[in-house]
């Protein structure tokens, strides 16, 4: 296909006319600017003022690969490899969730709640890492610790820490055999587990099942809260007495997070609503 584009402006025009009817403004006008941030590497601000800036062969070959395969549905994150959470740059493959803002909302309380905190923070699930390189970035004094049971996961977010130049220990584990003997004891622990019943997959977007790992994602009708009762049983050795757990959770689950986390000793257990005022974190605290 033979385009015209000599120039950001033409890398605009060309991504509006090419995106329009598969999404909605603003969501169009977001991926472009991150588009050409992408390829081109310039700022948003930068793309306004200097719109005539001459683009190369090789970014015009590269934009037009993006828009087709933004075509497919793929999510633009995954054809970039990256996306940004919390002010760190996190590397993607398909073996992690895209994050969402709402994680970045437990992330944001995590630290809001303990900027000052000296000691280990765990991570169970951790994907690609954003969750603890984010809190190892902002709570300096702490020592933060990801488990995740998938191996390339666990590769990414090692990799994602080296590029934000945090200190954070990535291992592979299983949650369901969890225990202090092979992470120690932690003042903190925080998880965002698969939490999506298999039986909301119909009413979810095909950008998500096309393209998104699936074991991150759903749990079974059946047994829905595997993954946060499985955690509760290994923090009976790992987190300390007194220690926080926070959980992000399906917006279904607060009134059965209040009494899962109250059967298993928490105290000042609370549910904490998103930006979307939807049930979203669950914090409680070790009793003594």
């Amino acid at each position: 296909m033979s385009v015209n584009i000599h120039t950001i402006k033409d890398i605009r025009f060309y991504l509006l006319k090419e995106l329009d009817k598969i999404y909605r403004e603003p969501e169009t006008s977001s991926l472009i600017n991150i588009i050409i941030k992408t390829v081109t590497g310039v700022s948003k601000l930068h793309q306004l003022y200097n719109s005539d800036e001459p683009v190369s062969k090789l970014q015009v070959e590269r934009i037009i690969e993006i828009s087709n395969e933004l075509k497919t549905g793929k999510p633009v994150q995954y054809i970039l490899g990256e996306t940004d959470f919390y002010g760190c740059k996190i590397r993607l493959n398909s073996e992690t969730l895209i994050p969402r803002q709402e994680t970045e909302e437990l992330v944001h309380l995590i630290i809001s709640e303990n900027r000052n905190y000296r000691g280990n923070i765990i991570d169970l699930g951790s994907g690609s890492g954003c969750i603890a390189i984010a809190l190892a970035a902002n709570i300096p004094g702490s020592s933060v610790t990801g488990i995740d049971i998938s191996e390339s996961a666990v590769s990414m977010a090692g990799e994602n820490a080296l590029l934000n130049g945090v200190n954070v220990s990535f291992l592979k584990s299983d949650i369901f055999t969890l225990n202090n003997k092979t992470v120690g004891k932690a003042g903190i622990i925080v998880s965002n587990p698969p939490y999506v019943r298999d039986s909301e997959k119909k009413s979810m977007n095909r950008n998500v099942l096309d393209f998104e790992p699936h074991r991150a994602l759903f749990v079974p009708d059946s047994n829905p809260m595997m993954f946060y009762s499985a955690i509760l049983k290994a923090s009976e050795t790992i987190l300390l007495p007194g220690g926080r757990l926070y959980f992000e959770i399906n917006e279904v689950m607060g009134s059965s997070m209040i009494e899962l986390l109250g059967s298993a000793g928490y105290r000042g257990i609370n549910v904490i609503k998103d930006i979307n005022n939807k049930d979203r974190i669950v914090k409680g605290i070790k009793d003594v």
